[in-house]
């Protein structure tokens, strides 16, 4: 029994030495991120700093991710899902207001990241999800109810937010008007509050899937830390965050700028960053023939990011004076409504195979061919 305690140190640096990366990151940035950024006219400077950063947000993401899973599995569904896509809900509204404060003016950064949210979790996601556990399980099931419930909310939020502002008159372009805009906030809000009294009261075993959900899943954590020490975890994880995405604004916008790329990479960048995580676990529940724990995480994903991020970001907006464009444009006015409509037919009958995984990973490889020749 002696040295027992102290046995829990080496294991603690060994599982969290991420967290010492990004304080670190954040002590050097602080200390020399003024004279880094001077250089970032050299190419070489400009990589090694994007790399640099890039990989300490979302290795710090992933890390919040991570004990948000743990959190989650004590939970059980659907309470370990909903933790899970508000964590990284929250990390989204924190990475959009840092960079629109504190970055380059771009009212349209909003829209973008909401978009490539969309894009990547709807298409690229679910596309991989459903393509690993289709060619390992052949067909795979989920609740169909549960599914029915996430679209009935996705679908009206995602065209009022993206879609609706490019045909109201009351303001000049893809904008809404004050009211509008508090009409959104509202709406959005409370469809997304209903939506929580479903999934966690009314209709729990609309997201649950047989009686024994995820138990391989839980069992492969069962030796988690207590739930106190995972809560501090995913906060000293989550500090971070906050200020190296503000440091990791200023090489995106130089890079966007030098590079000639399009407005919309910065918020591709955004996107990228919180859903890798989410994406790495939704795979693992495909491929482990726990699909129903994958849909849960990508339908919930869409769903938060446009029921909370919007709301959240309108509101930021009025408080900054920022202006928020929000409707999409061109390619992207045929992209959503196609892929909200394929979301419909492949969660249609409770199964899925490779072709419907594959139908989602080539819009996501549309998405991306457009969004550079759009």
């Amino acid at each position: 029994m002696k040295g027992t305690r102290f046995d829990k140190v080496p294991r603690l640096i060994r599982d969290e030495w991420f967290l010492g990366i990004s304080l670190l990151s954040s002590v050097v940035c602080l200390c020399f991120g003024r004279g880094m950024m001077q250089g970032l006219s050299n190419p070489v400077v400009l990589i090694l700093i994007f790399a640099w950063l890039f990989v300490a947000v979302l290795g710090s993401i992933i890390s919040v991710v991570r004990h948000a899973d743990h959190l989650a599995l004590r939970l059980g569904e659907p309470f370990g899902t909903l933790i899970l896509t508000l964590a990284v809900t929250a990390i989204e509204v924190i990475s959009i207001s840092t960079m629109m404060l504190h970055g380059q003016n771009n009212p349209a950064l909003v829209r973008d990241t909401l978009f490539a949210v969309i894009m990547i979790i709807l298409n690229g996601m679910v596309g991989l999800s459903l393509l690993v556990g289709g060619w390992r399980h052949r067909e795979q099931q989920f609740n169909l109810q549960g599914a029915n419930a996430y679209l009935s909310v996705i679908i009206p939020l995602a065209v009022l937010s993206l879609i609706l502002p490019n045909y109201t008159v009351t303001t000049e372009g893809p904008t809404l008007s004050f009211v509008q805009e508090v009409f959104l906030a509202v709406i959005s809000l409370g469809l997304y509050g209903i939506f929580l009294v479903i999934q966690t009261n009314r209709h729990r075993m609309y997201f649950i899937l047989g009686e024994t959900p995820e138990t391989a899943h839980e069992n492969s954590h069962a030796k988690s830390r207590s739930l106190p020490a995972h809560i501090v975890l995913l906060a000293a994880y989550m500090a971070p965050v906050v200020f190296l995405t503000e440091q990791l604004a200023q090489p995106i916008d130089y890079l966007i700028e030098v590079a000639h790329a399009p407005a919309a990479l910065g918020g591709v960048i955004i996107a990228m960053m919180v859903a890798t995580p989410e994406a790495i676990s939704a795979i693992q529940a495909a491929r482990t023939n726990h699909l129903q724990r994958s849909m849960n995480i990508f339908l919930g994903s869409v769903l938060a990011t446009i029921g909370l991020t919007v709301p959240t970001m309108l509101v930021i907006s009025h408080l900054t004076g920022k202006t928020l464009i929000l409707g999409v444009q061109h390619s992207d006015l045929v992209l959503l409504p196609l892929t909200l409509i394929v979301s419909i037919v492949t969660f249609a009958s409770g199964r899925t195979n490779i072709l419907q995984g594959a139908v989602h990973a080539l819009l996501f490889a549309a998405y991306v061919v457009l969004l550079f020749q759009g």
